[in-house]
């Protein structure tokens, strides 16, 4: 791997990420496994990856219901989602640098707990205990992400691996938002919304009790060494400005925040562009939010593919760039737009160029945070986070003082910021690499 893709503190084998046991990693240091198999390598954190969107998909589907079981009514309680977002922020910020603290399979379990406590009180239908389901979903799901892309990561040696796996754990969610609404109304119909929160608690219980034991099988002198080294990590504020210190990670944190924020807030005012521009109601906009999510799903798929290469076509710091570019360009297309024909390809652009620079960050978060890697991730959840909001708000401001264009105008310039910032990441790695080649 070239000096480019790293920072300094980078190295080979990131302290505090030994390889997986013998059969877990299954190909040798210097080798990327196809995307099947690295999924079978990979089947638990992918499974817990999936589980972990399914509690708020539930509550997004059934929203009208439950609303009309706890009294609280439809708009009180799709407020009460954005409790989730706050958690998220508040938890994934505070306990970052505890990431790298603990064993990742404890993290994955921990997580996987707190979401079937909050499956089980959600299923109660008490609109108290509706919102301690959104805050414990997001808590929750503000440890399980970072901890399970950074496991997935450390179960491989080189970098152009562990970033495959961490991006094949984000194209897992993308598609799980996708194809989850469908797989939890049909048993639904069985029995009820509450039935699909109970089956949730169940399998996120089972799942946590896996990773808590699979945890506890690590033993050997692997293990001794792996503990040893979670003793002379840095404290939990010096993590933080470890974290800082390395080159470009704070500009990407800020991409990740800015990107999120411009894809979200485009997404909570896209069905009411269709509807007013082109007359879509919600069923056939449906097929729109079909296009928009699989061209996510296959766009983040693709480009970590493409990052995982030996020696990658084009840097990542380049192709986060380019696909900042496509993505500005298609998503003030889109509102401009007055053709529907036009606009739907414009769409899948807009997905496939946000899908991208997520898979672009999350690799270069992987390959230049070393043992940080987890503390990066978590404080990158947390400020995706906090992007859902300042799109939405944002969004909305521009859209009450411009009409779409002025949702355009916001929305775009968020993208903008986050283009600028992207040229400030390739040329942090460019220094890094000229002291490399200096040093040499």
């Amino acid at each position: 791997m070239s000096s480019e893709t790293r920072g300094p503190a980078a190295s080979p084998q990131p302290a505090g990420a030994p390889p997986g046991p013998a059969g877990d990693t299954g190909p040798n240091a210097g080798a990327v496994p196809g995307d099947l198999r690295m999924a079978r390598l990979l089947w638990p954190f992918v499974l817990a990856s999936a589980v972990g969107l399914v509690p708020f998909t539930i509550y997004s589907t059934f929203l009208v219901p439950i609303a009309d079981e706890s009294d609280g009514g439809v708009a009180a309680l799709g407020q009460l989602r954005g409790l989730g977002g706050l958690a998220a922020l508040a938890v994934g910020t505070a306990l970052a640098p505890l990431i790298d603290r603990v064993r990742r399979e404890w993290a994955v379990a921990g997580g996987l707990a707190v979401l079937a406590v909050s499956a089980a009180l959600g299923a109660s239908g008490d609109l108290l205990l509706l919102a301690a389901f959104c805050l414990l979903v997001g808590a929750g799901t503000a440890v399980l992400n970072p901890a399970l892309t950074a496991a997935a990561a450390d179960r491989f040696d080189n970098d152009a691996a562990a970033g495959r796996a961490a991006t094949l754990i984000t194209a897992t969610q993308s598609l799980t938002a996708l194809l989850a609404a469908p797989l939890v109304a049909l048993p639904a119909l069985v029995w009820g919304w509450r039935g699909d929160l109970w089956a949730i608690a169940a399998l996120c219980s089972a799942l946590a009790l896996y990773f808590l034991l699979r945890g506890r099988r690590k033993a050997g002198p692997g293990a001794e060494a792996e503990a040893a080294d979670r003793a002379k990590r840095p404290g939990y504020l010096e993590s933080f400005r470890l974290l800082g210190a390395l080159p470009g990670v704070v500009p990407l944190v800020l991409v990740a925040m800015l990107r999120t924020a411009a894809f979200m807030g485009y997404l909570a005012y896209l069905a009411a562009f269709y509807d007013e521009r082109f007359g879509l109601a919600p069923e056939p906009f449906a097929v729109v939010w079909t296009l928009s999510g699989t061209s996510f799903f296959l766009g983040n798929l693709f480009a970590g593919r493409l990052l995982s290469a030996e020696r990658a076509r084009v840097p990542a710091e380049r192709l986060m760039t380019f696909a900042l570019v496509v993505a500005l360009v298609a998503l003030v297309g889109v509102f401009f737009a007055r053709s529907l024909w036009l606009a739907l390809p414009l769409t899948a652009l807009v997905g496939a160029g946000h899908a991208t620079v997520a898979a672009c960050v999350t690799t270069l978060l992987v390959r230049r945070c070393g043992s940080l890697r987890g503390t990066a991730l978590s404080v990158n959840a947390a400020g995706m986070s906090f992007g859902v909001f300042v799109g939405a708000g944002l969004g909305g401001v521009g859209l009450a003082l411009g009409g779409f264009a002025g949702t355009a105008a916001v929305l775009g310039g968020l993208t903008l910021v986050a283009l600028v910032l992207a040229r400030v990441v390739a040329r942090t790695s460019a220094s890094a690499g000229t002291s490399a080649s200096a040093g040499t």
